[in-house]
């Protein structure tokens, strides 16, 4: 995993739990520019600044070495950079009720949910190669959620 593979995992994160650079920065005793460095890709962390962070952020660090052939490198998880539009909706009152209630539906972590959300979101939008409209995120959350809480079909 590389510097910016790191950066959007974090901003990731702190833009689930709908948190600043500041206060996460404060909760790891980190500066405010070393984190938003960290996040922009920039910087070379220590295991145990990460391991701060993540405590920060209601997470855990987890390290895993592995083969670098190609099949490895195709199971990693995509990380979407998550714009700004998308970061202050998921601050929002009515995203926080809807990942609450996915979350105790689904029996998961709300912060986790939230992140993987937003982290989908951004990536449709990537797919898409435009930026959504803040109505088409709304779609596209409301959409999820209904799945998420709505018992599946016998199809």
């Amino acid at each position: 995993m590389d510097a910016q593979q790191i950066g959007r995992q974090l901003r990731s994160r702190r833009a689930a739990a709908g948190r600043t650079v500041a206060s996460v920065a404060l909760d790891a005793g980190l500066s405010v520019p070393y984190v938003a460095n960290l996040e922009n890709g920039r910087g070379n962390p220590t295991l145990g600044a990460l391991t701060r962070l993540a405590s920060a952020l209601g997470t855990r660090l987890s390290v895993c070495l592995e083969p670098a052939d190609s099949d490895a490198q195709s199971m990693r998880p995509v990380i979407a950079e998550i714009p700004l539009p998308l970061v202050r909706l998921g601050r929002t009152e009515r995203f926080q009720r809807m990942t609450g209630l996915a979350s105790r539906t689904l029996g998961c972590d709300p912060d986790d949910l939230a992140a993987q959300i937003l982290t989908g979101v951004a990536l449709f939008a990537t797919t898409l190669d435009r930026d959504l409209a803040e109505v088409d995120c709304w779609r596209l959350i409301d959409a999820l959620t209904l799945i998420a809480v709505s018992p599946a079909s016998g199809g």
